[in-house]
């Protein structure tokens, strides 16, 4: 990234991962990194994606700073039910902390599309629902996942619940 679009960057995720609740999600684990520094992958990526294809960008990579903004603690159990609820209560832990827009929302909501029953409205809650798979697979091949299995258990989640 150059400088400029650093800054840019910068300022757009600035007061969301300034605050003291966004800043716990560095205590919380998944596919050998945290959920912060995987945020912050998503949304340098989307930045990326949707800047260069002239989208909004803002929105875009704010919702995806913020489309795992959930902690372990707001599940009972870890079970399967997380993949499919966990959209739903990041959404309504943004919604509680930070001003959205409906694309915003609607970008959280349905970046586990197919898992989740909320389809993406609009052509970055696509990219970040994409983007956030590939991030997934990078991270579990990155930590020593195979990268087959990393592809196989993403391809698996979307095809078992695509037969609901």
């Amino acid at each position: 990234m150059t400088s400029k679009n650093k800054r840019d960057f910068t300022n757009i995720v600035k007061n969301v991962i300034e605050t003291d609740k966004f800043r716990k999600l560095k205590d919380e684990f998944r596919h050998g990194s945290t959920r912060y520094e995987h945020s912050l992958r998503v949304a340098k990526a989307t930045y990326r994606c949707t800047k260069a294809l002239k989208l909004d960008y803002k929105s875009a990579t704010r919702a995806a700073l913020l489309h795992d903004f959930y902690f372990d603690s707001d599940f009972a159990d870890l079970s399967i039910n997380k993949f499919r609820t966990h959209a739903s209560i990041a959404l309504k832990n943004a919604k509680s902390t930070y001003d959205l827009t409906k694309k915003e929302e609607n970008i959280i909501a349905s970046h586990m599309f197919p898992i989740c029953l909320v389809s993406p409205k609009y052509i970055e809650s696509w990219i970040v629902s994409t983007i956030d798979k590939v991030v997934a697979v990078y991270e579990g091949y990155r930590f020593n996942l195979s990268l087959i299995f990393s592809v196989w258990t993403i391809f698996l989640f979307n095809m078992i619940t695509l037969q609901r």
